[in-house]
């Protein structure tokens, strides 16, 4: 299996990753992060100048990349420098039209960059339903937690029903549709989607009779890799951070990496890191496979992996940095916030691992 990344592929990572480093500064990412859009929408016009949501997709959908390890490289170097701009929620909502077909003129939106689009997968407290009106539906209840809802222009929205899944594309100014948002914990935005009463025509609805759960598969899939791979990114910087910190905080005269008890504490974190590296490139290479099964083993092993190797790296890395780790400035304290809340979306470790043993 070779696991070298395609010339253009290096060039993609090399890019993006460069770009970040000159021009995402932890201060630039927090004023967008923590303002009332949750995020900064020059950041995200400048990113997708770079094609960052073509290399996203294939050919067929409009892009220039769209494999596994497309999505892996790039969420990676988003990771590395906690990019909080809506990529998740493009390539989410993108996938399921790719899935569907159809809906041509929207999907190029999404991958130009120009349409910001959200995936409504979880209910909130109000489930949402979808009732048969002539040839439409009309569509009622609340979605908690979309990411970026109040920045989106366009919700892809799965109602749970006996049998298959529906997918339903709902345009942001649909009469009945309303956003509350607020910023979330780590950084960044989310909304409770409510509607009332929504009236969408049939071809609002993404696929035909029994294709839904394929086309929430999909989506999910791709949203599950690209959560991998940016805790991965993520664990890289704060891996890199505190050994820094070890080699140049000095206590008796010496630097406290010197210390072995603090030197046994980062090689677990080391090896750890390592395991969820392979684990998510496991991910990617199953990613395009034919075999569905093994790859949704893959996919359940990695989020599983990040999940439980994020919280310890969060953890060890505000305990060897200290008081420092803890505070504002320093950003080490924002990463381990995102590292922890990444477990929680699309399933955490224990949702995972039972989805990993039932595939089994």
């Amino acid at each position: 299996m070779n696991f070298e990344h395609t010339d253009d592929r290096r060039m993609l990572a090399d890019t993006l990753v460069r770009a970040l480093r000159d021009g995402y500064a932890i201060d630039t990412r927090n004023a967008g992060a923590y303002g009332e859009a949750g995020y900064d929408p020059a950041v995200w016009t400048q990113l997708n100048e770079l094609g960052i949501v073509s290399a996203l997709f294939d050919e067929a959908a409009g892009g220039f990349g769209g494999s596994g390890f497309d999505i892996m490289v790039v969420f990676e170097a988003l990771g590395r420098a906690l990019v909080v701009e809506p990529f998740l929620g493009a390539l989410m909502a993108g996938r399921a039209l790719a899935k569907a077909g159809g809906q041509d003129e929207m999907l190029s939106g999404i991958v130009s960059g120009e349409t910001i689009a959200a995936f409504a997968l979880d209910d909130g407290a109000t489930p949402v339903t979808a009732t048969k009106s002539g040839d439409g539906w009309t569509l009622s209840g609340t979605k908690a937690v979309v990411p970026q809802a109040g920045a989106a222009s366009v919700f892809v929205v799965v109602v749970e029903q006996d049998g298959d899944p529906l997918v339903l594309v709902v345009p942001a100014d649909t009469a009945g549709v309303s956003v509350r948002s607020y910023n979330t914990v780590e950084g960044g935005a989310a909304g409770d989607v409510t509607f009332d009463g929504v009236t969408l025509e049939a071809e609002a609805l993404l696929g035909g009779d029994g294709q839904g759960q394929a086309i929430v598969d999909a989506a999910v899939g791709a949203g599950l890799l690209a959560l991998s791979a940016e805790a991965v990114g993520a664990m890289e910087f704060v891996k890199e951070a505190t050994l820094g910190y070890l080699r140049d905080r000095k206590q008796f005269g010496v630097p406290i990496g010197k210390f072995q008890a603090l030197q046994h504490r980062m090689a677990t974190v080391l090896l750890e890191i390592e395991q969820a590296q392979s684990a998510v490139i496991n991910a990617a290479s199953a990613f395009d496979g034919d075999d569905a099964k093994a790859r949704e083993r893959a996919l359940a092993a990695a989020k599983y992996t990040i999940g439980r190797t994020g919280a310890l790296v969060a953890e060890e890395s505000i305990q060897l940095h200290g008081g420092i780790g803890m505070t504002w400035e320093y950003a080490v304290s924002h990463y381990a916030k995102r590292l922890v809340m990444i477990d929680h979306q699309l399933g955490d470790e224990d949702y995972h691992l039972q989805r990993y043993i039932a595939l089994g």
